[in-house]
């Protein structure tokens, strides 16, 4: 029995679907072998996900009612500003609607045609807006081993950043990002021993860093468990010390403000904080609504508050732990050391006879939803692998992941072993499982729309 217990009651529910084998069957099929386009009334079990999928709390309900719906300079603007300066220390706060926006609005005012942005692994979001700056996005994550569990597996390659700083290219070098936690590498964290380290290269070459925030409480909490010195911090303090060391940032708040929509950016350069605001405008609305309703910024300034919780991040980061160790258990190559926001599978490990442009990552996720309902997401080479040129075969991901994301205060022991039980069934017949094979691709993240079918 897992060791933690969640530190909250409920207070309402909602019924979970149970599809039938040949519903679900029908579902996937329909959807093109494409979970993305799989109906929600078809899921058993959504770990899809942690992006605006959590349960709000009695008073993010409260703070909801509240909200200041005036179009400009409402209070409610004024309550998330004040959260945000007091958590981050950067004076200039422009709401958006999801990070997704926050990300495409900072690194267009920052990136141009042949720039580059460096980091320690750019998220596919991330990515397309580099690219669609004109800029490369340069990975450098820190290298792993095989046997070795890195406790800070989603740091940035420092000596492979000054080599490159110092290179040919350096002077195309606009901007350095960290992800933290590092989603696409294993959702491991960043210490602040290495963010204190690129804050000292970028310093030495007269480059902005910037932090993606989208999961900053549960870095910080890793932070207070893992790194020398931090034992007695509270992850609230250690969250300020990593925002100290950056030049800005910007979020999801659908990950760590517990809500279902919101995105912010948060600058310490007034200058470019008016260009950011100046897109704002233009895409999102008024700069102190940024798409979002009065009652929105309520809710996310109270989630802002509640997620630097210690007990709660221990029952997160806890729950992710024993889930690992029961897929483990269960025959499945685990990353580890788990984060706090998912748990990831090697399915390249586990259908190795399934090579990487045929998708194993998609065969493995597509698996456990026909034999449970369980939606998964996979971050293999449909996500990461660049598409071939010409009718030439994708240029595979470094690692064929799918991720087991864990919607925040939302699903219990009770269903993880549920998960749990898929799982082990589908690594029983690893071995029968066949790949897939692209009929239909969009451009930029082409996992969403994308339609497939067995190979």
């Amino acid at each position: 029995m897992p060791s933690f217990m969640e530190p909250f009651r409920i207070k309402a529910i909602e019924s979970i679907p149970f599809p039938s084998p040949d519903e679900r069957r029908e579902a996937l099929t329909t959807a093109g072998y494409n979970l993305f386009r799989v109906p929600a009334r078809k899921i058993t079990i959504d770990l899809l996900t942690d992006s605006g999928t959590a349960a709000m709390s009695a008073d993010q309900w409260a703070a909801l009612m509240t909200g200041d719906e005036s179009y400009a300079g409402a209070r409610s603007f004024d309550r998330f500003q004040s959260v945000v300066q007091d958590l981050t220390g950067f004076p200039e706060v422009l709401p958006t609607h999801q990070g997704r926006a926050a990300e495409r609005i900072l690194l267009g005012n920052l990136l141009g045609l042949g720039d580059i942005s460096v980091s320690n692994t750019h998220f596919d979001s991330t990515r397309a807006s580099v690219e669609a700056a004109g800029a490369e996005a340069v990975d450098l994550p820190v290298p792993s081993y095989e046997g070795v569990q890195n406790p800070f597996g989603g740091d940035i390659d420092l000596d492979a950043l000054a080599e490159l700083l110092d290179g040919q290219s350096g002077p195309r070098i606009r901007c350095v990002v960290l992800t933290v936690t590092n989603n696409a590498n294993g959702g491991q964290p960043v210490s602040l021993l290495n963010i204190a380290g690129a804050r000292k290269l970028c310093d030495t070459h007269g480059i902005p860093l910037f932090l993606d925030a989208s999961r900053f409480a549960e870095n910080a909490y890793l932070i207070t468990e893992r790194e020398v010195g931090y034992a007695d911090s509270t992850p609230r303090a250690v969250a300020r010390t990593m925002f100290d060391l950056a030049d800005g940032c910007w979020a999801s708040l659908k990950k760590d403000g517990l809500a279902n929509i919101g995105g912010l950016i948060a600058l310490r350069d007034a200058e470019l904080a008016g260009r950011c605001a100046d897109q704002v405008i233009a895409f999102e609305g008024f700069p102190t609504y940024g798409g979002l309703a009065g009652r929105d910024l309520e809710v996310l300034a109270q989630g802002l508050i509640e997620v630097t919780d210690p007990d709660y991040l221990r029952y997160r980061a806890e729950s992710a732990r024993w889930f690992g160790e029961q897929l483990g258990l269960a025959g499945l190559p685990v990353l580890q050391p788990t984060g706090c926001h998912a748990v990831y599978v090697d399915a390249g490990v586990l259908l190795e006879h399934i090579p990487p442009q045929q998708f194993p990552a998609t065969a493995f996720a597509n698996e456990l939803y026909l034999a449970g309902g369980v939606r998964v997401c996979e971050l293999g080479t449909l996500v990461f692998g660049r598409p071939g040129q010409d009718g030439a075969p994708d240029t595979p991901a470094p690692r064929e992941l799918v991720r087991f994301a864990l919607p925040r205060r939302v699903y219990t022991a009770s269903h993880l072993e549920y998960v749990v039980d898929v799982a082990e069934l589908v690594r029983s017949k690893a071995e029968q499982l066949r790949g897939y094979r692209l009929v239909r691709q969009g451009g930029a993240m082409r996992q969403f729309t994308a339609v497939l079918e067995q190979a």
